[in-house]
């Protein structure tokens, strides 16, 4: 539990308007000072209890920022505001922390890239993250890694809530609205704007409470265990940057109209020229050179600039200005010899299940069956389907099933799969039969 004392909010009873269609009981009792709520609903929550602080962004301010959260107790509410659709890279351009006893901090990681001080002041407590895979890659790169951590998203989704957004779930909850609005902005501008720190801020606000809330349900229902395999596996693995695809150029947007091999090449060597020029200006790939002209000029393949800049996405100013470029790059699949085209890659692991019963049969009714075990725990016990085990392992595990049919050698292969022991136990007695041919 945390030790802060949490705003006063809303009786559960003024809640039920707003619930899942699956209402948990646990609902977190009003205590402690702070807004009082009136009898209009959720209350909007516009600005932090404390006040909304300035960005650190110098070392002497960062030493009094780990002083002050070394010192604090319970858990750490942690968030990073990132700048996706701006820039190239998923960098941290904000790290907002909340402790008891220590406030709220706003840490620029710009001027700041080293935080490492803090990690090691903070790191044995549990850190309180919500869509913790989303933030933990680029925390990691400022040398901030969590030991211990409770994902609220995560809690929520085994919980059963319906809407698991941070605002959906502050509402349902603790009775206060938060402004989302800020969520896609440009943060890597500076200065930042007063609203956005006070959004920003914000985010870290109620964090700890919402934890606590989720924890009380989750025990209720008997799933407290399931979510700390989760989040142990999210520590582990969590940080990992996202796997590089071999041939990342295959999801361009509206690929699926390009026929042909040569016409696929004009696609991966415009892609290949923006993708440079995108990390070389540290800008998001589609402020380069939108997916849509990318497939344009593939389609028509123009030989000049006059007829390159007709179509469409090729009308901007900047873009205009590497027009040579563009050229260049189809110039260059023009002049590719047959063996060098692309081709189609192998596909790694199983078909995609339409032509299963093409394919196998066989196969095609063990996935069916597998399908039909997984929907109905997901169902007994309140779970997205997805959350109980990931679709790609049901997918291999009824394509290829372990010679010897047991509830062993099904766990083991689930297993492999990175499947969690709840999810195995709860999962292998029903699977194994379901692998047996009729």
């Amino acid at each position: 539990m945390t030790d802060e004392p949490p705003l006063r909010r809303r009786p559960a009873e003024e809640l039920q308007g707003n619930a899942p269609q699956h209402p948990p009981s646990a609902q977190p009792q009003p205590a402690g000072e702070g807004v009082d709520p009136t009898d209009g609903g959720p209350v909007p929550l516009i600005a932090p209890r404390d006040g909304t602080p300035d960005p650190v962004a110098a070392p002497a301010e960062l030493a009094e920022v780990v002083a002050r959260f070394a010192a604090g107790t319970g858990p750490v509410a942690l968030d990073a505001e990132r700048a996706s659709g701006y820039r190239y890279s998923q960098r941290a351009y904000l790290v907002q922390l909340r402790r008891a006893g220590a406030g709220t901090a706003l840490i620029d990681p710009l001027p700041l890239p080293d935080l490492s001080a803090l990690d090691a002041a903070i790191g044995e407590a549990e850190w309180v993250l919500h869509a913790a895979s989303q933030d933990l890659p680029c925390l990691a790169e400022v040398g901030l890694r969590p030991r211990r951590l409770f994902d609220t998203e995560l809690a929520a989704r085994l919980a059963g809530f319906e809407r698991v957004g941070l605002a959906a779930l502050t509402e349902q909850l603790l009775g206060y609205t938060l402004e989302k609005h800020h969520s896609a902005a440009d943060w890597s501008s500076r200065p930042l704007p007063e609203s956005w720190l006070t959004y920003a801020a914000l985010d870290v606000e109620l964090l700890t409470d919402l934890r606590d809330a989720l924890d009380a349900e989750l025990t209720r229902q008997g799933k407290s265990a399931w979510a700390a395999e989760e989040f142990a596996a999210l520590v582990r693995t969590g940080a990992r940057p996202p796997r590089v695809r071999a041939e990342p150029w295959r999801r361009t947007s509206g690929i699926h109209r390009v026929r042909g091999a040569r016409a696929q090449a004009r696609v991966r060597s415009m892609w290949y020229a923006r993708d440079q020029i995108a990390a070389r200006r540290d800008a998001a790939p589609g402020r380069v050179l939108p997916d849509s002209a990318i497939i344009a000029a593939a389609e028509l393949d123009p030989r000049d600039e006059k007829t390159l800049l007709t179509l469409p996405g090729f009308g901007g100013r900047s873009v205009r200005r590497l027009a040579r470029t563009w050229l260049a790059a189809l110039d260059d699949a023009r002049q590719l010899p047959d063996d060098a085209l692309p081709v189609t890659p192998a596909v790694e692991g199983p078909p995609p299940p339409h032509r299963w019963a093409e394919r196998d049969p066989v196969a095609a009714g063990r996935l069916a069956r597998c399908r039909e075990v997984v929907i109905r725990i997901a169902g007994e016990h309140n779970l997205p389907p997805e959350n109980l085990i990931t679709p790609d392992s049901v997918r291999r595990l009824a394509w290829t099933p372990p010679e010897e049919l047991t509830e062993d050698t099904v766990a083991e292969t689930l297993r492999g799969f990175n499947a969690r022991e709840w999810q195995i136990a709860l999962l292998t007695p029903d699977l194994t039969p379901a692998l047996t041919p009729e």
